[in-house]
């Protein structure tokens, strides 16, 4: 038992560190030039599109803003003793899901990689926002238990933000190049994050009310 309470312990501590450590990683790019990172391969007169540019900002803010707030949502602590932190934290988490989400939809249609990364891309903004405002929707009715089954998934759609930096180093070395990997990982980085939610949600008896 104390070996489950030691591993539950690292995974939550893990789990928080990779949140963090991605939620200020838009930083980088609003603090360095545009040859950071994807930036790299846009083309000029993408860069340079001023819709583009405010959903690309407003996108990975926000994103990151989602990432470092909802992490705390899962903290039995903060719920219990700190009720009023909760949803202070949880509506900052919807208000950056909503924006990070919808620029992120139209980011999709502009998506290195074509149709196929394209796709994956609008596909999960709108499941993360589908699941956030099904998640505000069961709070506001008083039903705590589709509110929490429905933030898993919204969080497990959220933190494809994370595996898509964890499994993108590990997909170019399989692949050799750039452009496969990323088509890959546009479906690979939030596909089986919902469907271990699935099973999460499944194992904890939750349900959606």
């Amino acid at each position: 038992m104390g070996f489950l309470n030691s591993a539950n312990q690292f995974a939550w501590v893990a789990f928080g560190l990779l949140a963090i450590a991605i939620g200020f990683y838009p930083l980088v790019y609003l603090f360095a030039g545009p040859e950071v990172g994807l930036l790299a391969s846009k083309s000029e007169t993408l860069l340079a599109d001023k819709a583009w540019q405010t959903a690309f900002y407003g996108h990975i803010s926000f994103g990151g803003l989602a990432l470092l707030t909802g992490w705390t949502q899962f903290s039995r602590t903060l719920r219990r003793n700190y009720l009023s932190w909760h949803r202070r934290l949880g509506l900052v988490y919807l208000v950056s899901v909503l924006f990070s989400g919808s620029c992120g939809v139209y980011l999709s249609f502009f998506a290195t990689g074509g149709w196929v990364s394209g796709t994956g891309f609008f596909l999960l903004g709108l499941a993360w926002i589908f699941f956030t405002l099904r998640a505000y929707a069961a709070v506001q009715k008083r039903d705590f238990s589709g509110h929490g089954t429905w933030m898993v998934y919204s969080y497990a759609a959220c933190f494809a933000a994370v595996t898509l930096r964890l499994w993108m180093p590990l997909l170019v070395l399989i692949f050799g190049a750039f452009l496969p990997a990323y088509r890959l990982v546009a479906w690979l980085c939030w596909v089986p994050n919902l469907i271990f939610a699935f099973f999460w949600v499944r194992r904890r008896g939750l349900n959606l009310g």
